[in-house]
């Protein structure tokens, strides 16, 4: 039995700095980073700047940037990345979801 359940991917394009969300395929939205301290001899995680959050007018209001934010931050998780939140979106989206701010980078 077919499913007609949207798909939604969330994939890393290092060579854009940016995760990007995919919907059936198709490229909706984006979360822009820029690596703002990388590691070194001190042995610190990356810091990385989320500097925003866009989902394409025609599919916003669905619960997208969320599950676009929450597969970002997580695969920050998986790199060991410390992330910097300059996105009022994402700003937001740590404060509503605590077991995200273990990552933001301290002030």
């Amino acid at each position: 039995m077919l499913s007609d359940a949207p798909v939604t991917e969330v994939t890393d394009n290092p060579h854009q700095n940016r995760f990007e969300l995919r919907l059936n395929g198709d490229l909706v939205g984006i979360v822009g980073y820029y690596p703002v301290d990388a590691p070194g001899r001190s042995r610190r995680a990356p810091v990385v700047s989320f500097l925003h959050a866009v989902i394409t007018e025609d599919f916003g209001h669905r619960g997208l940037a969320g599950i676009m934010v929450r597969s970002s931050l997580d695969a920050a998780r998986g790199y060991g990345w410390k992330v910097k939140p300059v996105c009022t979106y994402v700003q937001r989206f740590v404060a509503e979801n605590p077991q995200y701010r273990d990552l933001m980078a301290p002030e």
